[in-house]
Parts: structure tokens; sequence; C-alpha cells
């Protein structure tokens, strides 16, 4: 099953009507090194016009600029990242992770892991994750780019991360998934159910072998920029089910997630997920996990 038709049915099933969305660029500001204000002000008096998003605590629209922001010396220092605006959702969702031991398990290119370096004022340590070699070289450029001090990089299949021998006190599961529409023109041409329901399961198999390193007070935010509830709401479920695991609410921007979907009943529990459409930004859902007591 596939093609714009049969995904489009379904979104309109989980009570959201599908639209062309076209996203805006984002940017966020990397407090450890520049003063929001100062970086603000520097690209402004560059001609850079740009416009807070009001959902994220240092994010950015760029509305106007007539050059690539990723062309100035400011870009090159540091003081700020190009992160779509969903994106940057996740890795703010962890209670404290000053000085706290976090995984970043699914980490190219790199983008959310300088935001945990960056939440963490490069305390602490991250261990940044990734399977393919290739795009850990993007990971490190990033890293060094932001002078990101506290990281680990690993070439190492997510669910491996129990080799490690690590315990930690966060650990971010920004997913490999289906992605969705708005960041793909040609995503209805290219996916199938059977793309998502393989793409679940490989989320289930990293999920279950995180939760073995996780602490037991400690926190997992489970992310992807899939549309699809196989992938999202379902698998919540499932963990919830059977990795002991229990959903804790969140606040940021989205909607609640459905605890009915394409006729599956769900746990309660599932409705403290968050599903963001595509709007000015891509599709994303997020929520965060914790072991039962």
């Amino acid at each position: 099953m596939s093609g714009k038709e049969f995904f489009v049915t379904r979104y309109q099933e989980l009570g959201w009507k599908f639209e062309d969305v076209k996203q805006r660029q984002a940017i966020r500001i990397n407090s450890i090194n520049a003063e929001e204000e100062a970086v603000t002000k520097r690209l402004r008096s560059l001609g850079i016009e740009l416009e807070k998003i009001p959902f994220l605590e240092s994010g950015y629209w760029i509305s106007k600029s007539k050059f690539s922001v990723g062309a100035t010396s400011e870009y090159l220092l540091g003081w700020y990242s190009i992160q779509e605006a969903a994106a940057q959702i996740p890795a703010a969702l962890f209670t404290e992770p000053r000085d706290r031991v976090v995984l970043d398990a699914c980490a190219a290119p790199g983008g959310k892991t300088v935001q945990l370096a960056d939440s963490m004022q490069n305390t602490g340590v991250i261990i940044a994750l990734d399977i393919e070699k290739r795009r850990l070289a993007a990971v490190c450029n990033h890293l060094e780019r932001c002078h990101v001090k506290n990281t680990i990089v690993y070439h190492m299949d997510a669910r491996h991360a129990p080799r490690l021998n690590v315990k930690f006190d966060c650990i971010l599961l920004d997913m490999p998934c289906s992605g969705n529409y708005a960041t793909d023109e040609q995503w209805f041409n290219r996916r199938t159910i059977r793309d998502v329901e393989r793409n679940a399961e490989l989320q289930r198999q990293i999920l279950a072998e995180s939760v073995r390193t996780l602490k037991d007070d400690g926190e997992i935010v489970y992310a992807t920029c899939s549309l699809e509830p196989e992938e999202n709401e379902f698998n919540i479920d499932w963990a919830i089910e059977n990795l002991n695991l229990i959903v804790e609410g969140v606040s940021c921007y989205g909607e609640k997630s459905r605890t009915k979907v394409l006729g599956k009943h769900l746990n309660s529990m599932v409705e403290d997920c968050r599903r963001i459409w595509p709007t000015e930004t891509q599709g994303f859902f997020v929520c965060k996990l914790k072991k039962k007591v």
C-alpha cells in the first residue's frame, strides 16, 4: 500500500487535513559561544531579517537574507546553528541535563548533539553514536565548529549501546524513520507502508536496547520526523506494555496524541506524547519516557 491518496487518507483519520507546506529556515543560538542579543544584533546588521520562534527558547526564523546564513563568520565561529524549528524541540525536553551522562543514540548530522552540549554548558559527558561512518565526519565538524568539549563520538549501531557498559541519565533517541513529505517532494512516490513497518521494527529494537542502558531515574526522549502512527503512537504503546516504561507529560509545541488511532485503542498515557503536523516546520513526533517505579 502506497501513494499519496493512501497516506493522506490516514492523516485525515488522525485528525489532520493534508496541505502543501513550505518550511521556513531556522537557526538556534549557541549560548556556550555567544550572547543571544549580540548574535541577533550582529545578524540584523548584516541585513538578515530574524523573527523569534515563539515555541523555542533560542530559535529564530530567517525571514529574509540575501546570502546563505551558513556563509557568515558568525556561523563559522559557532555562534549559531542552522537547525529546523521542530527539530530543536526534542533535545530541549530533558529536565536538567547539566553535569549528566547523556547518550545521543542516532547523532548524525550532529545538530541535536550540539544543542545538548549547549544546554549542558559543556559539562558532564555526551556519548554520540551513529551507524553510518560517512556521516560521522559531519558530526565531528559540527562539534568542532561549535566548540563542543564534552562529547565522545563512536561509530556504532544504537542497538549495540549496551556494549558501552555505561548507564545514562538522559538518552536522546532521534530515531531513523520514514521522514515526511514536507522535507521530500517525492516522498509519496518513494514510501510504502512496508517501509514504515520496517522502520518501526528497527525503532523498537533501538528503544529496547537503550532502556537497558538507562539509569533507574533516567529519562528517554523519543522523537521521529515521521507522521506515521506505526513509528510513533504504536511504538510508544508497545514500549509501555513491553519495556516497563511510562510517558511523562511535556510542555512543548504540538498537539496531544490520540489514543484511538486507525481503529486501535492505545494506552491512555500515549495522550501525553506530542504530534507536530507540517506547517512552517516539518512534521515531528516527540515524547518523554521514564522507567516505571
